[in-house]
């Protein structure tokens, strides 16, 4: 894995902050973004680029490309996290929340995709992943504007593929369910199969494997890792 480059966005805490610790640890050079501060501190101290900044803007996310392009020369892997949105009832949310929504749940992706796309069509290769949520294909009531928009970048994952396979350049999302960096509730622990939250580390495993040559022919897909929380085929 030696001389392979993961950028991370939105990668200060919880399953950001844990993908790109085991990218680290299976030999990726990491770049880090967060807006809080902990995403600039994690990637100095995993031996890479920190950088505070918002994956709302352009020009914070094209710093970050802009200094791993010129450290390393090449981003294998593209990891986008999220934050978190607005909830309310359906009919209660505001035009200006819903616009909030696509910002955070959408054009996070749209845009960090825009800026890494180039390399790794130039390199003929590269990987993709989104950090997206299990409710992505069974909407809930809690979070509306999260299953509106999360369902939305499915059919960009879709589209992303089928347009850039031939480049050898790969998009996929995770769909986490109850994962321990949210808070512990015990009606949503025996909503689970399992019988119990996930953990970031998990999540993390699975990007792990998608960013690595043993996934190079997955593509285009949704992968649930939510104890077998949604009940839909």
């Amino acid at each position: 894995m030696s001389g392979k480059v993961a950028v991370v966005v939105g990668g200060g805490s919880g399953m950001g902050a844990a993908a790109a610790r085991k990218l680290a640890g299976n030999g990726f050079e990491v770049a880090v973004l967060s807006s809080s501060g902990k995403g600039e501190a994690l990637g100095k101290s995993l031996g890479g680029i920190g950088v505070t900044g918002s994956n709302q803007s352009n020009e914070d996310l094209a710093r970050l490309i802009d200094l791993t392009m010129a450290r390393w020369g090449r981003i294998d892997v593209l990891v986008n996290g999220a934050g978190h949105g607005p909830k309310s009832p359906l009919l209660e949310l505001t035009d200006a929340q819903w616009i909030s929504g696509m910002d955070i749940y959408l054009m996070n992706v749209v845009r960090a995709v825009r800026l890494v796309t180039p390399v790794m069509e130039k390199q003929k290769d590269g990987a993709i992943i989104n950090i997206s949520s299990a409710w992505a294909v069974e909407p809930s009531a809690m979070f509306p504007v999260s299953g509106v928009f999360r369902a939305g970048l499915a059919a960009f994952t879709k589209l992303y593929a089928d347009q850039y396979g031939a480049s050898n350049v790969r998009m996929n999302n995770v769909l986490p369910g109850w994962i321990d960096s949210l808070p512990a509730k015990e009606e949503r622990r025996q909503s689970v199969p399992l019988q119990r939250y996930g953990t970031s580390e998990e999540v993390a495993a699975t990007i792990a494997f998608l960013a690595s040559d043993d996934g190079a022919y997955i593509t285009g897909q949704n992968i649930r890792i939510d104890g077998g929380l949604m009940r839909s085929l």
